[in-house]
């Protein structure tokens, strides 16, 4: 009897760290679940606002010609990083009815937002990576044959 009630506490012991070990993996579940669910919520709108940061960065701020014509009388420079050869261009203005403190106030605004995007158009391959990443996996779960709780189903849209 003393080793009968030996094994049962023994199997009671273990069928203990198996529901404690369910407990923790639904846990992590629900965090990923939460997490995903942000991810999808917040990365199309970045994705979305950066995308148009970057296309509306491409167009100049003011009518600008490259230093390298070399043409007219002196007037301010703004930095422009030539991404290609790695080189530090200058660009002149043509509009130069800004006073010049608020000139300077300007150039140091452009200069930081250009320094703003170049650093989000870097971060953004990656970001794209783990998106798609996380989106295959959604779809894995999705096609296998286990069975998943409603709530973490994607909600039919039509």
């Amino acid at each position: 009897m003393a080793a009968r009630s030996r094994n049962e506490d023994a199997l009671d012991l273990v069928e203990a760290a198996e529901e404690d070990e369910v407990l923790k993996l639904e846990e992590e579940v629900q965090q990923m679940a939460q997490k995903i669910f942000e991810y999808r919520a917040i990365l199309p709108d970045q994705f979305s606002s950066t995308l148009r940061s970057v296309l509306a960065s491409g167009k100049p701020v003011l009518m600008t010609r490259l230093d390298d014509e070399g043409t007219g009388p002196a007037t301010p420079v703004l930095p422009w990083l030539d991404s290609e050869a790695g080189v530090c261009r200058g660009l002149r203005r043509e509009n130069t009815e800004l006073p010049v403190a608020e000139d300077m106030e300007e150039d140091d605004k452009i200069q930081l937002l250009q320094q703003k995007i170049s650093s989000n158009t870097v971060v953004l391959p990656a970001v794209l990576n783990r998106m798609k990443e996380y989106m295959a996996r959604i779809d894995k779960l999705e096609s296998s044959d286990l069975i998943i709780h409603p709530a973490f189903k994607r909600k039919s849209t039509g």
